[in-house]
This record gives structure tokens, sequence and C-alpha cells, in this order.
């Protein structure tokens, strides 16, 4: 669903109209190695663009006009793609940290940049999280109640590895707990705030700060307003390769939609210059890459196969990744693997159960199997 842009007014009635975000975008992405290897998290294609682009179009729908991007692992390769953001209707900058700052830190770090008054609000984005829901509302709703903070909270069925976060009858914040194994609600922090300004230049500077444990409890203690928004919608965190095939094939499915996916929703997402055999069978939301090619027979399912990436005739590639350039010889199977760029995978071997490939590795034919036959 495409929200449609209700933005804060800054100022006395005739001022501009100025919302602005700040991107977490400096992790490393170690759970998503190899991809991340050559390739910041943010920028891993994702239904055929690099994820922060479904990001910044979603800011954007919002009322977002600009856009600070925390930025440190390949920090250069945000700027090289996205560049002033015109193109997504944005105005961005970027800000790179030399150490680790942590959320808060990071929050804190790009401060400068922004423009807005102590009282605007200041949306913070994760880079690392898919979500459907209400951005504007959740804007609209920290201005109308004037509160400090206002945090996007999600309902989950099993919320112990995550930050859980109860709230009262008004939706105020009462405390905040980090991976409790007794949660007292299934309402978890989903990664989206809305900050006033002036609580973001009082962030402690040039060190490392944690929102969630120092930051939030702090301003609870302090008897600050803390709001929780809670929208029940679409919400995936894509930081590890089962989420992230999930994610981009729920954006192809149109399971949660995105003005930046680059073709119509359907069972697939081939891009341009793609060359898919007439049997060959795709389906749950594979993309194919830009170059990549699949063979006669082949079946390629829930997938992403990145540009240039190969699978040959009566290859099976189930709920995997294929880095650029990689190649999965015939009749080989893949199944919840990762296989890294310029890979080659040889024929007939069986790759299952969170395997990963490394970047470059090439497998002889038949050498891996899972299977007690001989392939």
């Amino acid at each position: 669903m495409t929200v449609a842009a209700r933005p804060y007014a800054a100022g006395p009635p005739g001022a501009p109209t100025v919302l602005e975000a700040i991107l977490l975008v400096g992790g490393k992405g170690t759970r998503l190695r190899p991809l991340t290897l050559s390739c910041a998290k943010p920028m891993v294609p994702t239904a055929g663009v690099p994820f922060l682009t479904h990001q910044l179009a979603r800011a954007a729908a919002a009322g977002v006009t600009h856009v600070v991007l925390a930025t440190s692992y390949r920090a250069e390769t945000f700027s090289a793609h996205f560049g002033d953001g015109s193109q997504l209707g944005l105005r961005i900058d970027y800000v790179t940290e030399t150490e680790p700052l942590g959320t808060g830190g990071g929050i804190r770090n790009v401060a400068d940049q922004l423009e807005s008054g102590p009282d605007a609000p200041v949306v913070i984005l994760n880079g690392d999280v898919l979500s459907g829901h209400d951005l504007a509302d959740q804007v609209r709703v920290h201005v109308e109640s004037g509160a400090d903070v206002t945090l996007h909270l999600t309902e989950v069925e099993d919320p112990r590895a995550f930050g859980c976060v109860p709230v009262d009858e008004s939706s105020r914040v009462l405390e905040f707990l980090e991976k409790t194994p007794d949660p007292p609600t299934n309402r978890i922090n989903a990664g989206c705030y809305v900050f006033r300004r002036s609580l973001i230049d009082a962030i402690p500077a040039g060190r490392p700060v944690s929102v969630e444990r120092e930051t939030f409890p702090g301003l609870l203690a302090d008897g600050a307003h803390v709001l929780g928004y809670v929208d029940s919608a679409y919400w995936l965190d894509l930081g590890t390769p089962a989420a992230f095939v999930q994610g981009s094939a729920d954006l192809v499915l149109g399971r949660i939609s995105s003005t930046a996916l680059p073709g119509p929703t359907g069972e697939s997402l081939v891009l341009e210059g793609a060359d898919v055999a007439p049997d060959a069978k795709l389906s749950g939301g594979t993309v194919v890459g830009r170059g990549a090619v699949v063979a006669s027979g082949a079946q390629v399912e829930a997938s992403v196969l990145l540009d240039g990436a190969v699978v040959e005739a009566g290859a099976v590639v189930r709920s995997s990744v294929v880095g650029a350039g990689a190649r999965i010889g015939h009749d080989a199977v893949l199944d919840g693997v990762v296989v890294g760029d310029g890979a080659s995978v040889g024929p007939r071997n069986e790759l299952l159960h969170g395997l990963r490939v490394w970047a470059g590795t090439e497998l002889a034919e038949g050498s891996v199997r899972f299977s007690s036959d001989a392939g």
C-alpha cells in the first residue's frame, strides 16, 4: 500500500514544509555474508533494486524531503548510487562514521546535517527493516500528542528474540526490555522512531551510545513523553539470508508494496537482459537479475539470482541467493543456500540447510551431497 504524504509543516503558516529523516546504514552485515563481502547490506539487490531504494521511496511517500545517511562500511557505494537523491524526489546528505558508535551514537553523529528546529520531528530508520507500517501516520501521532519520542511497535508471535516495549492504556511506554526470556508483551521495538530534534542533540557525542539500552531508558527515567505507535502491518528484519530471500519474494509477490519495484508484481521478476528458457519454471517471487541465464528445464522458486548468474539445465534452486556472475551446474539442487559472487557449483551437487558458498569458490561435479545416492 502506498502511503499518501501528510508532511509536517515546520514553523508558522506559509513556512516551507520540511520533514527530515536519518537512515542508519553503517553496519557490516556479517549475518548476510558472503553477499556483504563486496556490498554494504542496504545495497544488496532486493526485488531488483538495492534494498535502501525501497526505504527511501517509502520515506518520500510519507513526506520526507531531506535524508541523512549515517554510513560506515563501504560508505562510498551509497553516494555513488543515489547521488543527491533527486531521482527519488529527495535531498540526500552523507556522513561516515570513522569508528563504531552504536545506534544512538550514529544518530548523534549526523545531527549537524539536520536543518529543522528543536521541536521538529525527525524520522529515524534502520537500514535492514522492511516495513509496511503507516510512517506518515506515525509522524502525525507524534506531532499531535506532543511526544518527545514515538516508537513504531509491532506484534510478533515469539518476542523473546527482540526488545519488548510494554505500554499503558494511553500508549505511553513503560519500560524497555531487551531480549528477556519471559516477555510481558508481544509488542516489540520495530526500529523506526520519530524524535523531537532537541533530543537528538542531547545524545552524548563522540562515543558509542545504544538507543535501546541507554537513550530510551534514560528518557523514561527523566520523565520524558515516550510514545508507542502500534501498527502490525508487514514487518521483517532482513538481517539473515533466509529473511532477505523472503523479503525480496514478498515484494515481488505484492505481499508488501513498494513504488521502487522495477516491474509488475507476480510469481517472478525478470530484469532487462536476462535470458530465461521457455520451459524453465520461475515461481514464488523469484528475481532474475540483469544478464542472468536460466536454462532449459531449470526450476527457480522463491530465490534471488543476481546479475549475470547462470542456472544450467535441470538445476533446482529454492529459497536461495545466487551471487553476481555465479554458476549453478546442470542437475544441481540448492535449497536454502547462499552462493557468493563468481562462485561455481558444479553439476549434480546438492546443497541444503543454510550452506554458504564463499565468493569465487569452485565445487567440482557431485562433490557435495546430502543424499545417500551418488547424484
